[in-house]
């Protein structure tokens, strides 16, 4: 017998509002678009946006079936511009994997 009991987690129940917080824009690039010939999907996310929160906003916004969510935190650059340093903004992307027979349209709105 266990002395340990495993709880299982529960899926994050997100308002409509936290779901348009946390997915703030698809990335249009030439690889996102050759990832979609893999069923995923890449945007751009809240920095403290877990990888449940994603799955369960993108399939609260379009109505999808989500596999697998991969996270990636981009860290800003150093840039100068006419002597100045500057910085940009970290950010968060995630590819998101979509079930079979699953299909997000990123080229139109909400």
């Amino acid at each position: 017998m266990s002395r340990f009991r495993v709880i299982p987690i529960a899926e994050p129940r997100l308002t409509r509002q936290r779901m348009y917080e946390i997915i703030r824009a698809p990335v249009i690039t030439e690889k996102a678009t050759a990832a979609s010939e893999h069923n995923q999907v890449i945007f751009r996310v809240a920095l403290d946006a877990t990888k449940r929160e994603v799955k369960a906003a993108v399939e609260g916004l379009f109505a999808v079936k989500v596999d697998a969510v991969n996270t990636i935190r981009v860290e800003g650059k150093s840039k100068r511009f006419r002597g100045h340093l500057g910085r940009r903004s970290d950010y968060k992307k995630a590819i998101v994997t979509l079930a079979e027979g699953s299909r997000v349209d990123v080229t139109t709105g909400i």
